[in-house]
């Protein structure tokens, strides 16, 4: 659409570069993967966010001069840049630079800068789904409770100074004060009420720094993962944790889980919505799934 040729030359693909600077690494040198990509026929133009203008709206007002976008940064900065890149239709290349780097992972993109270059390089691309709350899109999951106020206190300093490690710390702290809240969740034509400490609607399958949403989840199966943690004790939290990792969890008595493509849940009074690490919307929250929204360079099988 955009490409430019030479005689004898293999067309130009233009890509636009955009670098979260408050990401973990997002400070460091990318001079090695930006190379690679250059090396591969891919000329980059970097471009910056401001108060005035996110990712997504950068993305939308530049997509005509560009053939892809390269996102580098974590899952935050991903979530800041959806918007655009499903408007747009420009393939997304992921440049992982966060603390956690989840949508990553679930896409297999390895966590070195210079090998998800390469990936970017090599040019395979699949198209994946969207997860939308109230109208503000994710990659990943989004979730009510728990998780929501841990969002809320893993501050940047916290995530650069420990990484993973960061999240464990303050999830401990929260973990210890926490309470079950009432919700209710219309699905499938059905209302339940529900006493639980975290809801948690997933589009891809990893989250949280290495917790994984449904061990059979992917990020284009268009379904929507639901888990629900309805127990009452934080201490039995903790039997659950090696599932929660692996993803196994919906086969515990204290654990709710199903797959659907839209639910709405209610809270007597409005909770914050957690979307890949950002608070962005309030219950009640009303989730769909977004089929095929948004295409992404990914490793050859």
């Amino acid at each position: 659409m955009h490409e430019k040729r030479t005689a004898g030359h293999a067309p130009v693909r233009r890509a636009m570069l955009i670098v979260n600077p408050r990401a973990r690494r997002g400070g460091g040198s990318i001079a090695e993967a930006r190379q690679v990509l250059e090396n591969a026929g891919i000329a980059i133009e970097e471009m910056v966010t401001s108060k005035d203008e996110n990712a997504s709206e950068l993305i939308s007002r530049n997509a005509d001069h560009f053939d892809m976008a390269i996102v580098g940064g974590g899952d935050g900065t991903l979530n800041n840049a959806a918007a655009g890149l499903a408007y747009t239709g420009l393939t997304l290349g992921v440049l992982p630079l966060g603390t956690a780097n989840d949508f990553a992972r679930t896409m297999g993109i390895p966590p070195d800068p210079v090998k998800a270059a390469e990936i970017i390089a090599a040019g395979r691309e699949v198209t994946v789904d969207l997860g939308e709350v109230n109208g503000h899109l994710f990659f990943n999951v989004a979730s009510i409770g728990f998780s929501a106020e841990l969002a809320a206190e893993l501050t940047e300093h916290a995530k650069k100074r420990w990484g993973t490690l960061g999240y464990g710390i303050v999830a401990a702290r929260i973990l210890m004060r926490s309470r079950l809240f009432s919700a209710y969740v219309d699905h499938d034509g059905t209302t339940e009420k529900i006493r639980t400490m975290q809801v948690s609607v997933g589009n891809g399958r990893h989250y949280g720094g290495g917790m994984t949403v449904e061990e059979t989840a992917t990020a284009d199966d268009g379904w929507l993962d639901l888990y629900s943690l309805e127990v009452d004790h934080w201490w039995r939290l903790l039997r659950l944790l090696p599932s929660l990792r692996k993803g196994t969890h919906g086969q515990w008595d204290d654990v709710r889980a199903f797959k659907t493509t839209e639910v709405t849940i209610r809270t007597k009074q409005p909770r914050p919505v957690n979307t890949d690490g950002e608070l962005v919307t309030w219950t009640p929250a009303h989730f769909r799934i977004r089929p095929k929204s948004v295409r992404v360079f990914v490793p050859k099988p």
